[in-house]
């Protein structure tokens, strides 16, 4: 099983190099591959081709988050994430579930998921961190200012960086005091969530800011549309989403220099290459 960390430290898969998160997403309308892997054999099939390209975990999502989406049932959700997440746990996969409810982070753990990847860090669903902490798993607490519809109307920020990670620490503050075991979480600073293209940029550039709140951090840039505007044509059409691997390759390997705990991604191979690359190019690390 190439890829598959064996040492949990701290609650957390920690093989010693940044890990790579696969995604999956089992939705009509993501951004980037929506529909694809809509039918469960299929989505299946993609969870293994991920492992099989170096991915750690495969995160497995219901409900896209791009700009402007609009939220499924929680039955629908449940319906997409619960048989594909079972059966990749079945085949041996470490899988995370992406979810803002408690209700399908708690079924998604009881079919074998072992990390919940909560893009809203809490705050979409009152009853999310007291699950999690009844659930006793690791859990990605992501920097969230609003569902996707708005989030976009709220990108004021006095200073991005620290403005990011001072809300990512009163949530962390809040998961602790719901008991969510503090070895147990990353974060996550939510590049493209309530963000420009050039705040996404500044808080990709500070990352050190971020690791000053003791967590381990997690990066997700992949496709995302801030890659789109820096490619984007002379004329300013954007380059499409999955013409963006190359670039989200490239932000792999910096956030694993810059000490990511994890980076996102779609495309598992070249960024499964990057971190290896920027592991290995450290001083001392043979291994990579």
């Amino acid at each position: 099983m190439h890829g598959q960390p064996e040492r949990y430290v701290e609650g957390l898969p920690r093989p010693g190099r940044c890990l790579v998160m696969g995604v999956l997403n089992v939705t009509p309308d993501s951004f980037s591959d929506g529909g694809d892997y809509l039918d469960r054999d299929a989505a299946v099939h993609h969870g293994l081709a991920l492992r099989g390209h170096g991915a750690d975990l495969v995160d497995v999502g219901g409900e896209s988050t791009r700009p402007g989406a609009e939220r499924p049932s929680e039955v629908e959700e449940l319906r997409r994430v619960l048989p594909v997440v079972a059966a990749l746990v079945e085949e041996g996969l470490v899988v995370s579930v992406d979810t803002m409810r408690a209700s399908v982070a708690r079924a998604a753990v009881e079919a074998g998921a072992r990390i919940v990847n909560d893009v809203s860090g809490g705050l979409a669903d009152p009853a999310m961190l007291a699950t999690v902490a009844e659930l006793d798993v690791a859990y990605v607490l992501m920097h969230w200012r609003a569902h996707s519809v708005t989030m976009q109307q709220h990108t004021d920020y006095d200073d991005v960086v620290e403005d990011v990670a001072d809300e990512l620490s009163r949530q962390l503050d809040a998961a602790v005091a719901a008991g969510v075991a503090s070895e147990r979480i990353a974060i996550d600073p939510g590049i493209g969530f309530s963000k420009t293209a050039d705040q996404n940029w500044e808080v990709l550039a500070r990352l050190d800011r971020l690791h000053a709140l003791g967590r381990p951090v997690l990066v997700a840039t992949s496709r995302k549309r801030f890659l789109g505007h820096l490619l984007a044509d002379e004329d300013g059409t954007l380059r499409a989403p999955k013409e963006r691997d190359a670039a989200t390759s490239a932000t792999s390997a910096l956030a694993a220099a810059a000490g990511a705990w994890c980076v996102r991604v779609h495309d598992v191979r070249s960024s499964a290459d990057a971190v290896r690359v920027a592991a290995r190019w450290r001083p001392g690390n043979a291994d990579g």
